[in-house]
Order: structure tokens, then sequence, then C-alpha cells
């Protein structure tokens, strides 16, 4: 049976004033110039920069940057994890997650619609799935640098953050206010943080 194709984009409002064709992906190369370099990529052999506050790094490579994976429905990342690294929760509004471990010990999970928490604990080795559109995050849990390798059901998965929707930089003077009102009404102060647990193993 005939079905429409998943979206790409956030959103692609029809353009009747233009004669341009935007489609929903890239064009294909013309056959006789297709070569095997087409189908291969060094990117992820690269070790991320973990030199920042969350002490990790994300390569995300997809069909824009690898032109094998044009139209297959594929892209592949690569998270480096330094001690007491994390990925913070996010979603991949159009893709599901297969993440294999290449190195090191990390957490993983995921938080469905009803709030239950499917979460464990994974070695060099493991691979773990995160259900497409459902929030999820990484710790590393071991004493070394993580490396976690990554497959996802879409040549453009998106990627929302609830960190940096909420703690951007360039907010609404709206949303700047509601924050400043929150954090004045606090009365938590960071002396009164207790029961913290350790994740490592």
């Amino acid at each position: 049976m005939a079905k429409d194709s998943d979206n790409l984009y956030d959103v692609c409002p029809t353009d009747t004033t233009r004669k341009n064709i935007f489609i929903n992906g890239f064009p294909c190369k013309n056959p006789a110039q297709i070569t095997a370099s087409d189908f291969k990529s060094s990117v992820l052999s690269k070790e991320g920069d973990t030199d920042n506050f969350q002490r990790s790094s994300t390569t995300l490579v997809t069909a824009a940057e690898f032109a094998g994976l044009n139209t297959l429905g594929l892209s592949v990342a690569r998270t480096d994890l330094d001690v007491d690294g994390m990925i913070m929760p996010h979603a991949h509004p159009r893709a599901s997650e297969m993440m294999f471990v290449g190195k090191g010990v990390v957490i993983v999970g995921f938080i469905d619609t009803k709030s239950q928490v499917f979460q464990k604990t994974l070695k060099q080795g493991d691979v773990f799935i995160v259900p497409r559109g459902l929030l999820h995050y990484n710790l590393n849990s071991g004493f070394e640098l993580a490396t976690v390798y990554s497959v996802l059901s879409s040549q453009n998965p998106g990627m929302l953050s609830i960190s940096d929707a909420m703690f951007a930089p360039v907010l609404s003077e709206p949303m700047r206010d509601l924050m400043k009102n929150l954090f004045s009404r606090s009365k938590l102060g960071t002396n009164q943080i207790k029961n913290v647990t350790s994740f490592r193993c």
C-alpha cells in the first residue's frame, strides 16, 4: 500500500508562490557518478571535546554529511562522556535510537508518556533501545571516558532538549520574567539539597 513518507523537518508548509521545488530529503546523485566512497564516513572515529559544563560531546552524522545515508532513513552518532559526564534529557521526534556502548560504563534511560522510567547500567558491548520521541538521557557511571555509538531511524531525527528550551541564553522577555519570578520565590537553597545518590559502579 502507498503511504506518505515521514517528515524530515519539523514543519514544511506548501509554497505556491515559487517555482523552485524543495523535497523532503536530498536529491539523489546521478547513478553513473556513485562510488564506494559515498558509503564510507570516518567522522565518528574522532573523540569529541568533553571540556564543557556537561563533560560530554555528541557528534551526529546525517545524510547532509554522509551521502550514502540519503533515503535510507538512518543517521549515526557518537557520544563521548568524560568521568561524571552526562547528556541531559532530550528527545528525537522523528527517530528511535539504538545505543551501543563501545567503552566504559554508562547509565541510560528513557521516560514514557506515563512518566515511567526505564533505566539500565550498560557496559562495553551492551545495547539499549530508546523508542521514538521519548525523553532519554546518558550518564557516565564509571571511572574512565565512556563512548556510546548510536543508530537513529531517520536521516534527520531532530532533537528537543528540555534544558536548552528552558535555559537557553536567548529567551523571550516573558520567559525571562517568569523564570526570575520562580527563582526569587523559591525557598530551596543549595545548602538544603541532601541525599544525593552517586551512580558510580
